[in-house]
């Protein structure tokens, strides 16, 4: 299939592209979208690669599916456009930035973009969701797509930061060379486990550190 992805992206993923696993991902996800309502919008769906080309990547953040509820979801990980507010995990996600730098985030918004726009790609594990079934898309072939987006990004730049954050990311990042690269590991920012790990984490900080340390502007998060 013809998928429409931001050119870089399409040369670095021709293998994936051209595969049978992602025929047969493409037919499932062309008929999910025929059959029911699913999310981010088709033409959201590869948003994340978009606006960060590869050659563009500083650091990596890496969720697990599409926000499932409506007005939500918009193709990078965790992020939401006005007038939809912060979800929970966005919403620690910002406490843990007002830990770190001091500043107050209240009442800002939940678009991310900011982020993408300066080199931080915002992937979701699994790029597409059923509405109001989360993970109902997993075990399709998305996962082995993205995996294939890190070890790119692992195996052909130097001194990129991978921000894992929950256990499926964390298995992701279980090939990436640590001589390499920076790889930030926690608990995912969800109610349910932030406080076990990720509120405290610093990720920011060091991520911006060792940018810095390795001759590339910092992202500036706010």
């Amino acid at each position: 299939m013809d998928v429409k992805i931001e050119s870089s992206w399409k040369e670095v993923l021709a293998p994936e592209f051209e595969s049978g696993y992602f025929a047969a991902l493409a037919e499932f996800v062309r008929t999910a979208y025929r059959t029911g309502r699913c999310y981010p919008p088709g033409s959201k769906i590869f948003e994340a690669f978009n606006r960060t080309p590869f050659d563009r990547v500083k650091a990596v953040v890496i969720g697990q599916d599409p926000y499932h509820g409506p007005n939500q979801a918009h193709g990078l990980c965790f992020s939401v456009q006005p007038p939809t507010p912060p979800p929970p995990s966005l919403r620690n996600i910002y406490k843990e930035l007002e830990n770190e730098y001091g500043v107050s985030l209240d009442g800002a918004n939940g678009d991310l973009t900011r982020w993408a726009d300066q080199g931080v790609l915002m992937l979701n594990s699994t790029l597409t969701v059923l509405a109001g079934a989360p993970m109902s898309h997993f075990g399709k072939g998305w996962e082995r797509f993205t995996d294939a987006v890190v070890a790119a990004l692992a195996n052909r730049r130097e001194h990129l930061v991978f921000m894992l954050w929950g256990s499926p990311a964390r298995n992701k990042g279980a090939t990436i060379d640590r001589r390499r690269h920076l790889v930030l590991e926690t608990t995912h920012p969800s109610p349910l486990s932030a406080h076990r790990g990720f509120l405290g984490c610093g990720h920011f900080k060091k991520a911006n550190d060792y940018l810095a340390a390795h001759g590339m502007a910092p992202i500036d998060w706010f």
